[in-house]
């Protein structure tokens, strides 16, 4: 999938891993690993295992984020859940170093998934799925279209916790506001010379939610 900012592409093992552990070693707190039931991984080698054991498989379709600028590696999502007989999958798995938060790479990569989810694939229903707690990814999910539909009580346990499940999504009748939200962003006018919007994609695409765009 290519963007103006990044591209995405399925993982690799020998391609990303190096590339993507020494973003997420940016993290010096470890903080991106709170949300997700793996990691952090002290040492290289054990990233690079458990990559090759859990992300190369069909479902959860593992991609790795790369920027465009440095041509490296600096975040992972994927796609799950995948059920292609009811039109419906989910994005999850969204891991992304600091290097690319809060960055219009990471903002495009969401786009660039969600637009072949519904433009090429032709599914109905795209999800985000998240612990109740997280309040970033809640705020995300909102940022980028996504309606909230609920919160799934006691719906798993990780790292040894409980986990209330939040569930958004965006449908197939929504998707063109959406779309367009995300292309009026991602215009390279929208940013001046130091990469600064000009316009928010959260009031963007609440526009496009309210059907005001």
């Amino acid at each position: 999938m290519e963007g103006h900012y990044c591209r995405v592409e399925p993982i690799d093992p020998g391609r990303h891993a190096a590339d993507l552990h020494d973003a997420n070693r940016t993290d010096e707190e470890g903080r991106i690993w709170t949300y997700l039931p793996y990691g952090p991984f002290d040492t290289f080698q054990a990233y690079l295992l458990w990559m090759e054991r859990n992300a190369l498989g069909a479902d959860p379709m593992f991609h790795a984020i790369v920027e465009r600028r440095t041509n490296k590696a600096v975040g992972v999502a994927s796609y799950l859940r995948i059920n292609p007989d009811h039109g419906v999958i989910e994005v999850g798995h969204i891991n992304y170093s600091p290097l690319l938060q809060r960055t219009p790479a990471g903002t495009e990569a969401m786009f660039l998934m969600m637009r072949r989810a519904f433009d090429e694939l032709g599914y109905r229903r795209y999800e985000w799925k998240c612990d109740a707690l997280n309040a970033a990814s809640c705020a995300a999910a909102e940022r980028l279209g996504f309606r909230f539909e609920g919160v799934f009580r006691q719906a798993m346990l990780y790292k040894g916790r409980n986990r209330d499940s939040a569930w958004y999504a965006i449908i197939d009748k929504e998707w063109p506001a959406i779309k367009a939200a995300f292309e009026r962003w991602l215009d390279p006018s929208n940013f001046d010379e130091q990469d600064r919007q000009r316009l928010r994609l959260t009031t963007l695409t609440a526009m496009a939610r309210d059907g005001t765009a």
